[in-house]
């Protein structure tokens, strides 16, 4: 069979299937996420700390580390835009840099992220023990620890249990948690300006500007770096984002514009506003270390100590609860890649969580939590985030050098300056943060030699080829032009749909997706969405297998989302397809659900990137003659145009339907037979073509009537249908869909047009 170039415009991985989550998130919310991880329990805690290090100098501190961090998010900018599937960091690292550099990038973004928690948890403690001594509550200790430290052990326990139970900060209650942190520390620094106005002595608080020279100022920078790592969680966020390649840049950056100015003005007014009885206020903030920030609060706004302690005790506990559920999904993923041992790597059958990762997660937070002070359980896991972004910053220059075709939505300007700036800066800084803390630098050093036992020991002799995303951008870039994304909803449909796409594929030198949409519960993050997945393998291996038969390439993806119409239009998006294959998704008993099903093929047949056809009925295993009805319409040609693949596959003549109304004038049948002939003339059919015109009042019950005389009908979508007017009246095509006898194949063709306000609420677009 001769092969045609495709008619329309609309990654390969073979062997296993791919799951993604639907791209439901904007720039907005995303940035809005990395807003609350920096704008947060570091802040909080870290404030009075890095006060009593740096003095004034704290607001210095503040701005450089804003410089160093932008250099770092830049490279995550770029990278974020490049590959958009999660991982972040620790996957960029491991595909990029040789061993064992992805090895150690998932092992210090796993200690970093645990000892994270420790800090949080150490602040919980702080702020709750606070409570406890105001009311004059007193508890037992564990023995030879504090209050502090019993009840930071005690949130830990208590949040790990909860991420063993499945719950997670997410959705609408993350959104109120960050909502109120940023509100409290707006009051804040509200009432801070407005206390300063009427204190003409507040200048005297920042003399001397450095009361204990500029290295004190590297030594904040290392102290408070790890409130500035939000773009991590930003990058972890690229699966689920739409247009991730303009997005994650958008987000990275906005995040920084946001929490940079709220850093600096926390610093000025918890210095400036306040008195320092009888010492520097930036020494009184130092003593005053994890509660300094409540305590400047009470002194310049009435009721300003009870806020804040309730933003604290808010900011700590929702930053612990999401940090031991990331850190886990840290050590979750390297177990998978064979880089932990794979105990690690299993899933509570019950629960659906990765219970043995979150306890070995919990064990290094209360490790660190009872082993240290809290200054140096801080700078251990700033000194781990340094390295770790040292880490991504030279991935970038590499990557450059290596895949400079890769797509970029975003471009670190001064490659490889700016990267190497980053990487000396940060270099820099965690050295020097040997001054400040030893002991911090003493643990970091620990954890790296056993990583390097295990990986000696274990990983490099287990470590199995991840997906690289390198692998899968590469793969991208070599994909053929035509694509045909199928998407059945029930086994029957399988075989059907595929023998059809196949005969598609080869026809234009194209490749086969086979998409199965899970759809998850509305208020359930997609990312813990686990239900109905071994039932989509099942559809996707079948159809893999059809594809082995016909010698066309394919690939299995599974998605995941909240509206089924959604999912199937952004896979379609995603995968550049110029063809859709759906299964009819009703089962004819009729009802509201029916109806319901109808609207989403309506809506996915009215906002599909490109042609779409609807395949409803049985099996086709033998076909004596295929009927193709037409009308003169962009739909009714593309069905003309495919016919001859279809013919070719089912071993079949076609017979053309034309039907002319019967009030057309004398002469209709001519000029609709001279069309006829006129589309069908360049087509390669190779078996018998058979050309029908008849005269009929009634244009549904005519093609019926015909049909009864074959065994497959292929026909084009009327001009509304799709249509949201198309479900509130009759039309022909629904018609003998219902009414005919044999399997029926409705295409239509992509038309561009506007989308309409109804239809974006079932698009979300």
């Amino acid at each position: 069979m001769t092969k045609k170039t495709p008619p329309e415009t609309g990654a390969v991985r073979r062997g296993t299937e791919e799951v993604r989550l639907s791209r439901e998130m904007s720039a907005f919310s995303v940035a809005m996420i990395g807003v609350g991880a920096m704008i947060g329990a570091g802040i909080f805690v870290l404030t009075g700390i890095a006060a009593g290090v740096a003095g004034p100098g704290l607001i210095m501190a503040f701005g450089l580390n804003a410089v160093v961090t932008l250099f770092t998010a830049m490279a995550y900018a770029e990278l974020g835009s490049c590959f958009h599937t999660a991982g972040g960091g620790y996957l960029w690292v491991k595909s990029s840099l040789p061993h064992p550099n992805g090895f150690l990038a998932g092992w210090m973004s796993w200690f970093a992220s645990s000892v994270a928690c420790s800090l949080y948890a150490l602040g919980f403690g702080a702020y709750f023990g606070h409570v406890l001594e105001g009311f004059g509550l007193h508890i037992p200790l564990i023995p030879y620890f504090s209050l502090e430290k019993t009840l930071a052990v005690a949130a830990c326990l208590v949040m790990a249990y909860i991420n063993y139970k499945g719950a997670s900060e997410a959705g609408l209650a993350g959104t109120i948690v960050t909502l109120a942190k940023v509100i409290v520390i707006l009051l804040f620094i509200g009432f801070g300006l407005w206390a300063m106005r009427g204190m003409p002595e507040w200048r005297g608080n920042f003399d001397p500007f450095l009361p204990l020279g500029f290295g004190s100022v590297f030594s904040a920078m290392g102290l408070t770096f790890i409130a500035f790592q939000g773009y991590e969680v930003i990058a972890q966020c690229s699966e689920e984002v739409m247009d991730p390649a303009r997005s994650i840049p958008r987000a990275i950056f906005l995040a920084l514009a946001i929490v940079i100015p709220i850093y600096l003005l926390v610093a000025f007014v918890a210095i400036g506003a306040i008195h320092g009885e009888g010492m520097p206020t930036w020494k009184f903030l130092g003593n005053m270390k994890e509660l300094a920030v409540v305590e400047a609060a009470r002194q310049f706004a009435p009721g300003g100590g009870v806020i804040v302690l309730v933003g604290g005790l808010l900011s700590t506990l929702s930053a612990l609860l999401a940090t031991i559920f990331s850190s886990s999904r840290v050590a979750l993923a390297m177990a998978r890649d064979h880089n932990l041992p794979v105990f690690l790597g299993k899933i509570h059958q019950t629960k659906r969580t990765p219970h043995l990762a979150i306890g070995a997660s919990a064990v290094i937070v209360l490790f660190m939590a009872l082993s240290l002070p809290i200054e140096d359980v801080a700078s251990t896991a700033d000194i781990m985030y340094l390295l770790v972004f040292l880490q991504v910053n030279v991935t970038l220059i590499r990557m450059r050098k290596t895949h400079p075709g890769l797509k970029r939505g975003f471009r670190v300007p001064l490659v490889p300056l700016v990267p190497a700036l980053g990487i000396i800066t940060q270099l820099f800084i965690a050295v020097y943060m040997f001054v400040y803390s030893p002991m911090a630098w003493l643990s970091v050093v620990a954890w790296l030699f056993l990583g390097f036992m295990v990986y000696k020991l274990y990983a490099s002799k287990t470590e199995a080829e991840a997906l690289s995303v390198l692998a899968l951008a590469e793969a991208e870039m070599a994909r053929k032009d035509y694509r045909v994304l199928v998407v059945p909803f029930r086994q029957e449909q399988v075989r059907p749909l595929m023998r059809i796409a196949c005969a598609l594929a080869k026809n234009y030198e194209g490749e086969v997706t086979a998409v199965s949409v899970i759809e998850a519960p509305p208020k359930v993050p997609l990312s813990q969405h686990t239900g109905g997945v071994q039932e989509a393998r099942t559809l996707l291996r079948l159809g893999e297998n059809i594809a082995d038969e016909n010698k066309v390439e394919f690939t299995r993806l599974i998605k995941i989302s909240h509206r089924l119409s959604y999912g199937i239009l952004e896979t379609a998006r995603e995968e550049k397809s110029n063809f859709i294959l759906l299964g009819a998704m009703a089962h004819g008993e009729g009802g509201v659900m029916d109806h319901f099903k109808e609207i989403v093929l309506l809506n996915v047949l009215e906002h599909a990137p490109c042609n779409v056809a609807i395949y409803r009925g049985e099996f086709l295993t033998e076909v004596k003659r295929v009927m193709l009805a037409v009308e003169d319409t962009p739909s009714c040609r593309l069905a003309v145009n495919i016919a001859p693949a279809v013919s070719e596959e089912l071993k079949s003549p076609v017979a053309i339907l034309r039907v002319v109304a019967d009030s057309a004038p004398k002469g209709e049948e001519q000029r609709v037979a001279t069309w006829m002939e006129e589309v069908t003339k360049d087509l390669p059919f190779r078996l018998s073509l058979e050309k029908i015109v008849v005269r009929s009042k009634d244009r549904a019950k005519s093609i019926v009537e015909h049909v009864r005389e074959t065994d497959f009908l292929l026909m084009g979508a009327s001009r509304h249908a799709g249509s949201i007017s198309a479900l509130f009246g009759p039309d022909v095509t629904e018609e003998v869909m219902k009414s005919a006898c044999v399997p029926v194949l409705l295409l239509k063709r992509y038309q561009q047009q506007k989308s309409s306000r109804f239809s974006g609420i079932l698009t979300g677009r």
